[in-house]
């Protein structure tokens, strides 16, 4: 990629790893859900119930946090919501109890925002032709992150106490914040002559005015959430199904380097081609993998063919969507991937509690049934409200 004076290869790799690293801390519950569950004698459900309260709190956390990077220097409110996303971690570490614990990790989730300050920073600075290439990289990044989580999660917690890990990843973030604080280029604009709370009440009127800002929540609301569907369950079935243990669902969770791989090419499709194109082939992708997931999930073959398939579907679902967003309007880059990301895991959350109460209620079965109803709304949505031909350019 070219270099510019506002863009470097450098800054961007610094994004990309700086979004996977924070991401990461709302992934490393799903791995180790029994062993939390035994820790606090818990259900399934009620530990299902703390790995969505995560999501949610990341939800409302992109609803009421991330506007601020249209209002602050997003230099500095980059390092503050670290700072506080670190004594959330310590505090799910120290929980002495599932209370403690449920708050700790709902606060995980509100502060763990700055990658989504991160990406439309990128998307603000990167030139209008190469804004796709560069989000799918600095995405590359995020779902990176997602992944190793969770074999970070699931390996450490069959080797060490589970609360480690959430004290690894404070110090880990400790690390990077002192990074970025020294390498993350400051925001030329500034501080904004905008208040808070007039900026939190256009985010409605953004959803309503914008018909590619609604076709992309919706399909990142369902697409999401047929990706939390698996991971959510996936530990239950390996113990149910294969009497494995979370290290075996973290080492599963390495399968979407796929992902991770394709998502500059995805990104460069959707700059040549049509994010049409590649939204629909999000939904081809991860409607497949739940066909197979259904059929042959009792063989682990069809198991790691079926979680490639997702995680690809998934991020081509991420990349089309981020790069529709960050074209539409550059001063209110903040406010439109806010409304993107609160519907994006408000389905993640929703697709966690439906899959764990199905999966209490008819197993495997009804958990592929809730990925069904996900991809029936995508496809509604798909047809309905669609998606550009082709990116807005600035």
């Amino acid at each position: 990629m070219k270099e510019t004076a506002t863009l470097s290869r450098k800054t961007i790799l610094l994004m990309a790893v700086v979004t996977g690293v924070i991401v990461a801390n709302l992934n490393f519950i799903q791995p180790i859900e029994n062993l939390i569950a035994t820790e606090f004698s818990l259900s399934k459900s009620v530990v299902g119930a703390l790995a969505m309260v995560t999501q949610l709190g990341y939800a409302f956390g992109l609803l009421l946090i991330v506007p601020l990077g249209d209002i602050f220097d997003r230099y500095h409110l980059i390092q503050v919501m670290m700072v506080l996303s670190i004594g959330s971690l310590l505090l799910a570490y120290w929980a002495p109890n599932a209370g403690v614990f449920a708050v700790a990790t709902t606060l995980v989730g509100i502060t763990s925002v700055a990658p989504q300050i991160i990406i439309p920073y990128a998307g603000y600075l990167a030139p209008s032709l190469q804004r796709g290439k560069v989000l799918g990289v600095v995405l590359s990044g995020l779902l990176t992150g997602i992944l190793l989580s969770r074999s970070f999660s699931g390996l450490l917690g069959s080797i060490l106490p589970w609360q480690d890990i959430y004290l690894i990843a404070a110090v880990i973030d400790l690390v990077f914040l002192l990074i970025v604080h020294r390498y993350l280029p400051h925001d030329a604009r500034g501080h904004q002559d905008l208040r808070y709370w007039p900026v939190i009440r256009t985010l409605p009127q953004l959803f309503l005015h914008q018909r590619a800002l609604r076709g992309s929540a919706i399909n990142g609301f369902c697409l999401f959430g047929m990706s939390n569907v698996l991971w959510s369950t996936l530990a239950f079935y390996l113990a149910a199904q294969y009497h494995l243990g979370s290290s075996v669902a973290g080492l599963l969770g390495l399968l979407g380097i796929a992902g991770v791989l394709a998502a500059p090419w995805i990104g460069n499709l959707v700059d040549q081609r049509s994010p049409r194109l590649t939204i629909g082939l999000s939904m081809v992708l991860s409607g497949l993998a739940f066909v197979i997931f259904w059929l042959v999930g009792f063989w682990l073959i069809g198991l790691i063919v079926g979680i490639i398939l997702l995680d690809l579907g998934t991020q081509f679902s991420q990349v089309s969507n981020q790069a529709i967003v960050q074209s539409l309007n550059r001063q209110q880059s903040s406010r439109n991937n806010s409304v993107f990301m609160f519907s994006y895991f408000l389905g993640g959350s929703l697709g966690t509690l439906a899959a764990t109460w199905a999966w209490s209620q008819a197993g495997w079965t009804g958990v592929c049934l809730v990925a069904a109803a996900f991809l029936v709304v995508a496809l509604l949505g798909h047809l309905i409200i669609g998606e550009p031909e082709t990116l807005t350019t600035d």
